[in-house]
């Protein structure tokens, strides 16, 4: 008889037991499925060796609604708040504690996103990304040509000069990523394109190398923003170099002057550098910006023309030219002012 009431209870203390451990089992999954309810998304960064815990304190800090003992408790009951990943996350305003360890343990860290624009100078992006949100070692030098210099060292760029060896895009990174990891992601890009590129270019091109396929590029990049006007740009040069005239282009000229004050004269256009086309012939040294794609494609591809003049029309695009008298009308108009 006491046996067999020994056995009852024993069986009640096993049912109301699992009923209870389900009941918190139940409320455990709920709660970890619940949100933070983040009222805005927000970043926050995991140290090295930082303790769940500590995470928990730090969000409750930025405003989940959260209490730091039972979530912890909760998370390690039924999660695995451990084996986090140190850097940089992004929380949204749906995040759970239940994402949120996922998110660190898989290392699902926010990507930071930075844009490097086409027609600039390696020192202008280097300005850029020494601006740019938790990038680490920035790189800064006096001038362009010194940038151009102690990067293609760094990176192993065997022209001597950096100038012109990155593909301009939008790239994401990483917190802590440092400035050469970017350029190197860019310097990737534009060795692809131009060695595609150059595969495929037109005959009979005046160029030796990619390299000064990339060099033109980057005049024409500078010389012109209008796409439907690179490769007339492109041809008026081509026609240039093949006849044996110099290529009298005022981006070049402005490249080889440190420092640029932004007004072009004529006592620099007689200046003896190695970048002014007015005084060299054939193409300067190195590339004098970034080109985009459509440029590297103007320079492969150019128009047939008869041209070997442009000047500006005030408009943002070009009047161009087959004769000298036929150019220096144009300029008379439209840089002139005479009718």
């Amino acid at each position: 008889m006491v046996f067999k009431r020994v056995v009852q209870f024993f069986i009640v203390f096993l049912v109301i037991s699992s009923v209870a451990l389900g009941a918190g089992f139940w409320y455990a999954q709920q709660r970890l499925q619940q949100s933070l309810q983040l009222t805005q998304p927000l970043l926050f960064e995991v140290k090295r060796g930082m303790h769940a815990r500590t995470v928990l304190q730090q969000l409750r800090q930025h405003g989940a609604d959260i209490h730091v003992t039972e979530a912890y408790i909760v998370s390690r009951l039924i999660d695995d708040p451990s084996r986090l990943q140190a850097g940089v996350y992004q929380l949204s305003t749906g995040d759970t504690l239940q994402s949120l360890w996922r998110k660190l343990r898989l290392g699902e860290q926010h990507l930071f996103q930075v844009a490097l624009i086409e027609g600039r100078t390696l020192h202008e992006w280097l300005q850029v990304l020494a601006k740019a949100e938790h990038i680490e070692k920035p790189l800064q030098f006096a001038h362009k040509h010194e940038a151009a210099e102690r990067v293609a060292t760094l990176l192993g760029i065997e022209s001597g000069s950096a100038e012109g060896w990155f593909f301009p895009d939008t790239y994401s990174y990483r917190a802590g990523t440092s400035v050469l990891d970017i350029l190197r992601q860019a310097h990737s890009r534009m060795e692809a394109e131009l060695a595609n590129i150059w595969q495929q270019r037109a005959d009979n091109l005046p160029y030796k190398n990619a390299y000064e396929l990339l060099i033109m590029a980057s005049i024409i990049e500078k010389e012109t923003g209008l796409k439907g006007e690179r490769k007339r740009v492109s041809s008026v040069f081509i026609n240039r170099i093949n006849k044996g005239m110099r290529l009298q282009s005022d981006p070049t000229t402005i490249y080889g002057i440190e420092p640029f004050d932004g007004n072009i004269t004529r006592a620099h256009l007689r200046e003896e550098t190695a970048y002014n086309t007015y005084r060299i012939t054939g193409l300067p040294p190195s590339p004098i910006a970034m080109p985009s794609k459509a440029s590297l494609e103007a320079a492969a591809y150019p128009e047939h023309t008869d041209y070997f003049y442009f000047v500006a029309d005030g408009s943002g695009g070009h009047v161009f030219s087959k004769t000298l008298a036929e150019h220096n009308k144009a300029v008379n108009r439209y840089q002139r002012n005479q009718r």
